[in-house]
C-alpha cells in the first residue's frame, strides 16, 4: 500500500511519511494558526464593539459642543478606518504594517516580531468587519424597544447595555463565528511576514522534499477539520443560547395547578 512495485513510495506512503516524521511541525503550525486567529477574533470583536459604541453615540441639541465635536471627529476617523481595512487585502496590510512601520519609526529603533505583528494585523482587520457586523446587529433590534426604554426614563447607555446589546450580540453570533473561521483560513497570508503558521510550515516541508501534492493534501485536511469542528461547536453554542424550541413551562404550571385543585377537592 505504501510502496509501489519499483520500491518507491506511493501517495499514501508519502502522506504516512510526513505525518510520522513531521507531525510535530504540522501540530506546531496548527497551534500557531489557532492562536493567531482566535486571539485576533476576540480582540477584533472588542475593537468592533468599541467602534460600534462610538458610531451609535447619542447626540441631541443638549449635547455640549465640545463633546459633539469629538464624537463627530471620532466617527469620521472610524469610517476611514473601516473603509481602508475592509477595502484592502490582509496580505497587503501585513506587508505595509510589518515592513512599513519600522521604516516610519526608524528613529525610535522600532521593530516588529512576526507573531506580535500577526496578532496586530488580524485584530485590526477583524475589528473593521466586526464593527459592521455589530452595527447590523444593533439595527436588527426593534426600534420600539429603544423608544420604550426612553419612555420609562432609561438613559441611552442603560438602554444599550441592558436591552439593545444583549439582543444584538445574539443576532451577530453566527457572523462572529464565521469571522473566526475566515481568520483561520486567512492567517495563511501571514507567511509573507515569516509567521510559522500552518501554511508556512507546509510550504517549507513541501519545498524541502519537493512533494507539494501530498503535503498540501494533509494541510487541506487539517484546515477542513478545524473549520468543520468549530462550525459544529458554534452551532451547539447557538442552540444552547436559544434554549429548547418548545418551552414546557406553561404546561408544567398548568399540571401543578390541576394537581393542587384535585388535592383541595
Amino acid at each position: 500500500m505504501f510502496l509501489a512495485a519499483d520500491g518507491t513510495r506511493t501517495f499514501l506512503g508519502w502522506v504516512a511519511f510526513f505525518i510520522e516524521k513531521n507531525g510535530n511541525q504540522f501540530l506546531s503550525g496548527t497551534i500557531t494558526t489557532l492562536y493567531i486567529s482566535l486571539t485576533g477574533t476576540i480582540v477584533g470583536f472588542f475593537i468592533g464593539l468599541c467602534v460600534a459604541l462610538v458610531r451609535e453615540a447619542y447626540i441631541d441639541e443638549k449635547t455640549p459642543v465640545i463633546k459633539k465635536f469629538f464624537i463627530k471627529l471620532s466617527q469620521i476617523i472610524i469610517k476611514i478606518y473601516i473603509a481602508v481595512f475592509r477595502g484592502t487585502p490582509m496580505i497587503v496590510q501585513a506587508m505595509v504594517i510589518y515592513y512599513g512601520l519600522p521604516v516610519l519609526l526608524q528613529r525610535f529603533d522600532f521593530n516588529l516580531d512576526p507573531i506580535p505583528a500577526a496578532l496586530f494585523i488580524v485584530s485590526i482587520n477583524t475589528g473593521s468587519y466586526m464593527a459592521e457586523i455589530i452595527r447590523g446587529g444593533i439595527d436588527s433590534v426593534d426600534k420600539g424597544q429603544l423608544e420604550g426604554a426612553q419612555a420609562i426614563g432609561m438613559s441611552h447607555f442603560q438602554t444599550m447595555k441592558s436591552i439593545i446589546f444583549p439582543q444584538a450580540i445574539r443576532n451577530v453570533l453566527p457572523s462572529v463565528g464565521n469571522e473566526f473561521i475566515i481568520n483561520i483560513k486567512d492567517t495563511s497570508v501571514l507567511n509573507v511576514i515569516s509567521v510559522t503558521e500552518l501554511f508556512f510550515t507546509s510550504k517549507s516541508l513541501a519545498g524541502t522534499y519537493t512533494r507539494y501534492y501530498e503535503v498540501f493534501i494533509i494541510t487541506s485536511a487539517i484546515y477542513f477539520f478545524l473549520t468543520f469542528t468549530i462550525s459544529l461547536i458554534l452551532r451547539f453554542v447557538e442552540k444552547k443560547i436559544d434554549g429548547p424550541k418548545n418551552f414546557e413551562i406553561a404546561e408544567t404550571i398548568e399540571k401543578e395547578i390541576d394537581s393542587n385543585l384535585l388535592k383541595e377537592r
